[in-house]
């Protein structure tokens, strides 16, 4: 094999199935053989004593984009991609997010508008439906997922994005009919709404209470809710950032029925508590999420569901707002719990937390890291086997990780635009020390080597789970019910 621009060499190959000690060659961007004693490229890196790993996909994390709230993320889609790009992440799926009135096509375009010149790795789009108008059910989001946004994300809290059941429902058919990726937020919005009620009423207006506010059995609920409605329209449909054993429970049962119901958990459900929010002042805003972190004993769930494949996917669910006042202290400098804007960053921590205390720990093995990290997202929205693995064929998108590397976390050490990390004093083992993008070298010795703009928009194709069972007419043949006894 000869004209390679680069060879990987001595480097433990892994994938979502197997474990190899091979050469890696790689010609205009894709790998183009997998052998021992490959002959001498234009470039080479020696792994010796390292893993060569499929460049992570954060399929679920939000870069420039407007809150419901009014608040913008700390992070464009520079900052973002670059601090992904520094932690081993190859590809990543934002949100183009609809809010109220919006076209969805405008929407798209104005989310290109930012990525486009910006992204220095490769990237898609999700879609936040929050809208679903007659124009946007009948016109917009079925020429879309033509186009390659074949998933998209739809919430059942938050007032302004919330959709009721009927409403998900619209949603699912037309996922249904088009042969697209469903993703549910799924919280039960009226128990938040009337704890929250409660609590201020009685003048617990602390961020811990953010974490009270938003109880388990809401969530349980909720996911249980999703899932009848999913099984009704017969829809493929993935639970995100899922935080509670109640939560995994309901995912698990629906996936021994054979239901097509896939669950994603972040590093947040298994590296803080609710504890971290009850901090000085409003230094706990910096923790609240939604869901909020819970306790050690959903940890041990969360772990035991990524242990066991009721999770498929790892992401980082990246909500990256400075706490000052263009983000968390939005609503001043002590806001009540209520008021915070939701999210923790993570995009540049999420391999790294989990290899240390997945792999590193004993937890999970090297296969189901990738598979968590690369190869499930991949599958689960049309991007594989281009992105998501190391095969001939697929683009060289791949980490160099040094297992043995050992750090502490600090803010400082990461590239974002945030200004702290939740994930403080965390203990590490293990980081990508050289990180490649279609071929290209992105990251190595510890600098950015490429250019602003140099990412890639990467259309979706319809996934697998979802491809279209045929035509949706219920009313025809009641009997069937898609999967629900009448």
């Amino acid at each position: 094999m000869a004209d390679l621009d680069i060879v990987i060499r001595n480097g433990t190959v892994a994938t979502a199935a197997d474990v190899m000690r091979c050469d890696v060659g790689i010609r205009d961007g894709r790998i183009v053989t997998l052998a021992d004693k490959l002959p001498a490229g234009d470039r080479e890196f020696d792994a010796g004593g390292k893993f060569v790993l499929p460049g992570g996909i954060d399929s679920h994390c939000h870069i420039e984009q407007l809150s419901s709230s009014g608040v913008v993320c700390a992070d464009d889609f520079y900052s973002g991609s670059v601090s992904a790009a520094f932690g081993g992440t190859t590809t990543i799926i934002p949100f183009a997010a609809q809010h109220h009135g919006q076209s969805l096509r405008e929407v798209v375009k104005n989310y290109h508008a930012c990525a486009d010149p910006k992204a220095v790795i490769d990237y898609a789009f999700h879609l936040i439906i929050s809208d679903p108008d007659e124009q946007v059910m009948g016109q917009e989001l079925p020429a879309l997922i033509e186009d390659g946004y074949s998933s998209f994300k739809v919430y059942m809290t938050y007032d302004a994005l919330r959709l009721d059941d009927h409403q998900m429902l619209q949603v699912f058919e037309v996922a249904r009919r088009h042969g697209a990726m469903v993703m549910v937020h799924a919280e039960n919005h009226d128990m938040i709404r009337w704890l929250t009620d409660r609590l201020l009423g009685g003048g617990y207006r602390q961020p811990k209470y953010h974490a009270v506010s938003h109880p388990r059995v809401g969530e349980g609920e909720a996911t249980h809710r999703a899932i009848c409605l999913a099984e009704l329209v017969d829809v493929p449909m993935l639970i995100v950032h899922v935080s509670t054993g109640e939560a995994i429970d309901e995912i698990r049962r629906a996936q021994n029925r054979g239901l097509k119901i896939y669950g994603e958990t972040c590093p947040q459900y298994l590296f803080l508590t609710a504890a971290d929010l009850d901090l000085p002042g409003a230094e706990g805003a910096m923790m609240c999420c939604s869901p909020p972190p819970r306790d050690e004993a959903a940890h041990a769930a969360v772990w035991q569901g990524l242990a066991n494949g009721t999770f498929q996917v790892f992401s980082s669910d990246h909500a990256p707002y400075r706490h000052d006042e263009t983000g968390k202290l939005a609503s001043g400098p002590d806001p009540s719990f209520h008021q915070i804007a939701n999210g923790v960053p993570g995009i540049e921590l999420r391999l790294p937390l989990l290899f240390s205390a997945g792999v590193q720990g004993g937890r999970i093995d090297l296969n189901q890291f990738v598979a968590l990290t690369a190869t499930n997202a991949a599958k689960l929205y049309g991007l594989y086997p281009r992105k998501g693995t190391i095969a001939v064929g697929s683009d060289a998108d791949i980490a160099i990780w040094d297992p043995e590397k050992k750090f502490t976390v600090e803010y400082e050490l990461l590239h974002d635009h945030v200004g702290y990390t939740p994930y403080t004093g965390q203990e590490i083992r293990g980081w990508p020390e050289t990180v490649l993008s279609r071929g290209r070298v992105v990251i190595h010795d510890g600098t950015l080597q490429v250019e602003r703009g140099s990412g890639a928009f990467l259309p979706c194709a319809k996934p697998e789970a979802a491809q279209p069972l045929g035509k949706l007419v219920p009313e025809m043949h009641p009997e069937k019910n898609f999967g629900a006894e009448l």
